[in-house]
C-alpha cells in the first residue's frame, strides 16, 4: 500500500467514526432539548469566554466557548439557570426548557470585584472543574494592575509570570514554556499565527493593550483545533464587539502613546481602529552628538476590526493587523522588521447544535537591512510568509457527545534572505515551500457525577513542495549530492497522529484531581543560537534530511479552592519526553548559509518539573505565589560528546510574586518579585597557540551557569474618577 493510499484510507476511517457516533446518539435524544445562548458584557456587549452556565441545584453546567457561546442539553421541564463570571453579578434565569431555544445573557460589571482581580479571569471554581491542566488566563483587566516598564502594561511580559514560564532575557518579550525554546510556543493573534511578537527587539510586545480583551496559554495541553509546536499555545483575542455607541480609549507614555476609536455603522455593523507609535527618535534629535541627531528607533502599529452581523444565524469579521520597528543611522545603516497578521472569518449557526466557523487567514513576517556607503549599497531581506484555510465545527449531540471536529490547510513559504550589493553579485538564498494538512476531533464529557472526559486526537500531514534543490549529506553532514524538485512537485510527505485525553476526578465541591496526556508535532524551527533572539533569525521546516520534531507529555495535577473560591492552590507535575529535537553544531553558520541542514543534529530531550501556585482572589490585598521547580535537558549524539547536557533555557528555581493593596477606590499600590536561577551557558576555558595565533577552549555544551536574578518591581495607581465612565 502506497503512503497515500494509507493516508487515504485514516482519514476515511476517521470520517465513518464520526459520522456512526452522530447516527447513534442523534436517535437518543429526542426526549432531551438544547439551551444555547451567548454570554456579553451588558454594558459594552464584550463576549465573555469561559463564564459559566449552571442548572441551580444540579451537577449540569456549561462554559462559554471563545465566542461567549454556551450549549445545554436537558431533559424537558422547568429550571433556573446561573450565570457567573469573574467580575461580574451572578444572574439568575428562569426557563421552561419544552423546546430547544436560544437564550442571550448579559452579565453587569461588579466595578468592586474587578479591581480585587489578579490573576484569574474565568468562572470561580474553573480551576477545580475544568478538564483543562497548564491552561492559564488572563483579562486585560488584570494584567493592568501588574507593575510596568514605563507604565507600558504588556501582554507577553505579564505571562512571564505564571507557573512553568519563564523570560528568556531580561527584559525581552521572548519566553519558555516548561523548559522549551521561544521557537515551540505558538502565539496567535485572532486565530491568526504571529512569528516575531516583539518590538524594541523585545522590550515591547506587538499586543496593543487598549484592543486586547484577554489571552489563553495552554501549556502542552493544545486543544486539538491547535498544534504545530511542542510546549505551549497563547491565544490572544481582541475586543470581539464593540459597543453601539462611539467611545475611545487612549495614553501618552514616556516611551510611546497610543489611540483606539470603536463604535458602529447602523445596527448590524460595529468596527474598532487603534494605533500606537514610540517616539525615542524625536529625543535622539537633542542629542549633541550628531552621529545620534539622524538616528533613527522607533516602531508602530496598526489594529482594524469590522463585524457584521447578516442574520441571527450569520456573523462575517475582519481582523487586521499591520506593525514595523525602523532603526538606523543616517542613510548609513538601516535594519527594520515587522508583522502583518489578518483574518476573515465567517459564523454560522446551522441548527441549535451545530455551528461552525470558516476561516481565512494571512500571516507575514518580514526583515531587512542594508548600508548606504559611498563605495558599497547592500540590501539585504527575507520573510516567512503563511495562508490558512480553516473550517470549525461545534456539535452538540447529547450530554454524553460535545464534539468539536474540523480541518485545515497551511501553505508557508520561506524567504531566508535576498542580498543585493553594487559592483557585486546578488545572492537569493532557497526559498522552501511546504503545506501543512491538519484534520481533528475532540469530544468532552461527564463519565460519572464526578468524572469528566476529554479526549481526541488530531492527525497532521506535512508535504515539502519545489521548486528546491535538495542536498544529500553524508556521515560528517558534508554537501555531497542534490536533487532537483520541479515546480509544484510533493517530494516528501510526512504523516504524525496525535492524540489528547485529559480527566477530571472531582473529590468533592472544592478539590479535583487531574491527569493528562498529549503529544505535539512540530514541523517548523527556528534557527537561532542565542538566549536573547535576532530578528534576523530564519525559520526552517521538516524536509527529507530533517524529521518533524515530537513530544509526549504526561502531567498529573492537585487543585484545591478554600472560602467559596477566595483562594485558589494547586500542584501540577509533569514530564516531556522528546524526540527528533534539535540543536546546532559547534560553531555553527546559521546566517547565509545554504547548507544549513548540514549544520543540524538531532536527538533525545526530556523535561521534568513541578509548579506550585497559591492565588487570593478576592478582599482588598490579592495576589500570587508561583514556584517552579523543574529540568530540560538534551542528550544529542554528536554534542558535547554524547553526554546529556542542559538544554538553553534550564532553569531549575522560579520564584514570582505579586501583590496588590486597593487602598480605596482611587488608589491602588502593587508589588512584584522574581527570582529565577541562571540559564546555563558555555565559556572558554583555556586557549592554545598554533604559529604564534591563540584560539579557545570551550567547555561542554551548557556546563555552566549564569549567575541568579532577582528583581523588584512597585508601582502606585491612582484613579481620578473610578465610577466615570471616560
Amino acid at each position: 500500500m502506497t503512503d497515500r493510499q494509507s493516508i487515504i484510507k485514516k482519514v476515511s476511517l476517521f470520517l465513518f467514526i464520526l459520522s456512526t457516533c452522530q447516527m447513534t446518539f442523534a436517535q437518543n435524544t429526542n426526549h432531551r432539548v438544547t439551551v444555547r445562548g451567548k454570554i456579553t458584557d451588558s454594558q459594552t456587549g464584550e463576549m465573555l469566554p469561559g463564564a459559566s452556565i449552571l442548572i441551580k441545584g444540579t451537577t449540569i453546567g456549561s462554559t462559554s466557548d471563545n465566542e461567549g457561546n454556551y450549549t445545554l442539553s436537558l431533559e424537558k421541564g422547568n429550571y433556573v439557570i446561573t450565570a457567573t463570571y469573574m467580575g461580574y453579578e451572578m444572574q439568575e434565569i428562569n426557563i421552561n426548557a419544552n423546546a430547544s431555544q436560544t437564550i442571550d445573557v448579559k452579565l453587569n460589571p461588579n466595578t468592586q470585584e474587578l479591581t480585587e482581580v489578579v490573576v484569574s479571569s474565568h468562572k470561580k471554581d474553573e480551576n477545580v472543574t475544568g478538564t483543562g491542566m497548564g491552561v492559564e488566563k488572563m483579562s486585560i483587566k488584570e494584567i493592568q494592575l501588574l507593575p510596568a516598564l514605563a507604565g507600558e502594561v504588556d501582554v507577553l511580559k505579564a505571562i512571564q509570570l505564571l507557573p512553568g514560564v519563564q523570560a528568556t532575557s531580561e527584559g525581552g518579550s521572548g519566553f519558555s514554556v516548561r523548559g522549551g525554546s521561544p521557537d515551540q510556543n505558538l502565539i496567535l493573534l485572532d486565530n491568526t499565527t504571529v512569528y516575531n511578537a516583539s518590538h524594541l527587539l523585545g522590550f515591547f510586545s506587538v499586543f496593543n493593550n487598549d484592543v486586547v480583551s484577554g489571552l489563553e496559554l495552554y501549556k502542552g495541553d493544545i486543544p486539538a483545533r491547535y498544534g504545530g509546536r511542542l510546549s505551549s499555545l497563547l491565544s490572544i483575542k481582541t475586543k470581539s464587539d464593540m459597543p453601539s455607541r462611539f467611545q475611545g480609549a487612549g495614553g501618552l507614555g514616556l516611551i510611546s502613546s497610543r489611540l483606539m476609536l470603536e463604535g458602529s455603522i447602523g445596527e448590524k455593523t460595529s468596527w474598532m481602529i487603534g494605533g500606537r507609535r514610540s517616539y525615542i527618535d524625536l529625543f535622539l534629535k537633542l542629542s549633541p552628538d550628531e552621529a545620534m541627531n539622524g538616528a533613527s528607533l522607533y516602531f508602530y502599529d496598526a489594529n482594524v476590526k469590522l463585524a457584521h452581523r447578516f442574520s441571527n444565524k450569520d456573523r462575517l469579521e475582519l481582523n487586521a493587523y499591520y506593525g514595523q520597528d525602523v532603526f538606523g543611522v543616517d542613510k548609513l545603516l538601516k535594519f527594520n522588521y515587522g508583522n502583518m497578521a489578518g483574518s476573515l472569518t465567517w459564523g454560522h449557526i446551522f441548527s441549535e447544535r451545530l455551528y461552525s466557523k470558516l476561516s481565512v487567514n494571512v500571516s507575514n513576517y518580514d526583515y531587512g537591512t542594508g548600508m548606504d556607503a559611498e563605495d558599497m549599497k547592500v540590501d539585504w531581506t527575507g520573510r516567512i510568509f503563511d495562508v490558512a484555510y480553516k473550517f470549525d465545527f461545534s456539535q452538540h449531540i447529547s450530554r454524553q457527545l460535545n464534539l468539536n471536529y474540523g480541518m485545515s490547510t497551511i501553505v508557508h513559504r520561506i524567504d531566508p534572505a535576498n542580498v543585493t550589493m553594487d559592483k557585486y553579485n546578488s545572492y537569493n538564498a532557497q526559498s522552501s515551500l511546504s503545506l501543512e494538512n491538519i484534520f481533528y476531533l475532540s469530544n468532552e464529557q461527564p463519565v460519572t457525577d464526578k468524572l469528566s472526559a476529554r479526549y481526541g486526537a488530531r492527525v497532521s500531514l506535512f508535504q515539502n513542495m519545489g521548486e528546491e534543490t535538495v542536498f544529500r549529506y553524508n556521515g560528517q553532514h558534508q554537501a555531497v549530492d542534490s536533487v532537483y524538485h520541479r515546480s509544484g512537485h510533493v517530494y516528501n510527505t510526512r504523516l504524525e497522529w496525535e492524540p489528547r485525553l485529559g480527566l477530571v476526578y472531582l473529590i468533592d465541591g472544592n478539590s479535583s484531581v487531574k491527569a493528562n496526556y498529549a503529544r505535539n508535532a512540530q514541523y517548523l524551527q527556528l534557527a537561532e543560537n542565542s538566549s536573547f533572539g535576532s530578528p534576523l533569525n530564519v525559520w526552517f521546516s521538516a524536509g527529507e534530511n530533517i524529521k518533524q520534531q515530537i513530544v509526549d507529555m504526561v502531567s498529573l495535577g492537585y487543585f484545591r479552592n478554600f472560602k467559596d473560591n477566595m483562594f485558589e492552590t494547586s500542584v501540577e507535575v509533569y514530564y516531556k519526553s522528546l524526540s527528533n529535537v534539535i540543536d546546532f553544531a559547534d560553531h555553527a553558520t546559521l546566517v547565509l548559509n545554504p547548507y544549513l541542514e548540514g549544520e543540524v543534529r538531532t536527538g533525545k530531550g526530556q523535561a521534568y518539573g513541578a509548579e506550585f501556585t497559591v492565588k487570593k482572589n478576592a478582599g482588598k490585598l490579592t495576589g500570587f505565589l508561583n514556584y517552579t521547580l523543574s529540568r530540560a535537558e538534551r542528550t544529542i549524539p554528536e554534542i558535547n560528546g554524547g553526554k546529556t547536557y542542559l538544554a538553553p533555557y534550564d532553569k531549575p528555581h522560579v520564584v514570582n510574586i505579586s501583590l496588590n493593596y486597593q487602598f480605596s477606590k482611587k488608589w491602588n499600590a502593587s508589588a512584584l518579585w522574581v527570582f529565577a536561577t541562571g540559564t546555563p551557558t558555555t565559556y572558554p576555558t583555556g586557549r592554545f597557540e598554533i604559529n604564534g595565533e591563540y584560539f579557545p577552549l570551550f567547555s561542554g555544551r551548557n556546563e555552566y551557569r549564569k549567575p541568579n536574578y532577582h528583581r523588584l518591581d512597585l508601582s502606585v495607581n491612582y484613579v481620578p474618577h473610578p465610577n466615570s465612565k471616560k
